[in-house]
């Protein structure tokens, strides 16, 4: 069988990015970045309070974290729901004890049934990031753009009447997105997005409303990959968040900062054998002179200046 002629054409192949949602860059190339009070590292912490359905459709996709037996999955739903009534305080104990506020993804769904477990993130000075309506409305390319928009309406709405903040950032449930999605984020009034996990620093994204920013939110070391998914230890843990900042925090310096995200899942890591992992690696982070935690907002306004300037392919 012969392929037509233009079979292998591409018309966005070329030097750098083959599309046109941000600049092609070098993280070395870029200019500077000067944290808040001279600080060489941003931590950024990050729990999910997720809600999964006991009747799962799992369309298109089952998302990590999802419904595994027949239904009535009793066994792996109420482990899950262990987290947002039990784990999720253990984690702000953890972070109180550092004074570390954190940025909290909310199911739209967990604050319909929990508010006033919003509340008790609020008065920690936690900020609230949305993270879509519940764990099985998965955003993806055979979405239909109204009903993707209906979605991230009902979720801002949702958080925004029952925490009353302003929300900013979002986090797509299993970070999946619909070609559309950033462009809809933007429209929705969203400052940024946690999907992207390409890159040590926040970055500027190109949508048909304006710039978006992207958060880098990783995947690599959330404690769902390493213990859950990759079967490693608690130590194992621990001892990769600790080199994860060792890392970054000798690249850094009072004129050229870093950034450091901790995703975290109360299910998994509110676990009373597990807590101790976390703790122990926050300890070892805010031992060090020069680190600022802070939310993502305060991230992200501190670096509004030199994150939205596109960088310039060489």
């Amino acid at each position: 069988m012969s392929l037509p002629d233009d079979y292998l054409d591409y018309p966005l192949r070329r030097y750098g990015m083959d599309h046109d949602r941000y600049a092609w860059s070098m993280l070395p190339q870029r200019p500077p970045v000067r944290w808040p009070q001279g600080a060489r590292l941003a931590l950024w912490v990050i729990p999910a309070l997720e809600w999964f359905p006991l009747n799962m459709k799992g369309q298109p996709f089952k998302p990590p974290g999802a419904m595994q037996t027949a239904y009535p999955d009793f066994r792996h739903y109420t482990l899950r729901d262990y987290g947002n009534r039990v784990g999720i305080y253990r984690i702000m104990q953890a972070l109180e004890k550092h004074a570390i506020p954190a940025s909290v993804a909310i199911n739209a769904a967990v604050a319909e049934r929990y508010p006033s477990l919003v509340q008790s993130c609020l008065q920690r000075g936690w900020e609230i990031i949305a993270n879509g309506m519940d764990m099985d409305h998965i955003h993806h390319g055979g979405l239909a753009e109204a009903d993707e928009r209906k979605w991230i309406t009902h979720s801002l709405e949702v958080l925004q009447r029952i925490g009353g903040q302003r929300i900013r950032g979002w986090l797509s449930p299993a970070k999946s997105e619909s070609h559309n999605t950033l462009d809809l984020l933007k429209e929705a009034g969203l400052d940024y997005v946690c999907d992207w996990v390409n890159d040590d620093m926040p970055y500027a994204m190109q949508t048909r409303a304006g710039v978006l920013m992207a958060m880098p939110h990783p995947i690599d070391i959330d404690d769902h990959t390493i213990l859950v998914q990759n079967h490693h230890t608690e130590d194992d843990f621990r001892d990769q968040l600790i080199d994860q900042f060792d890392g970054l925090y000798r690249e850094s310096s009072s004129d050229n900062g870093r950034f450091m995200a901790i995703s975290l899942h109360p299910w998994v890591i509110g676990q009373p054998y597990r807590i101790s992992a976390l703790e122990e690696a926050l300890a070892h982070i805010m031992s060090h002179p020069d680190v600022w935690a802070a939310t993502g907002s305060d991230i992200l306004d501190a670096c509004n200046g030199w994150a939205q300037t596109p960088a310039q392919r060489p």
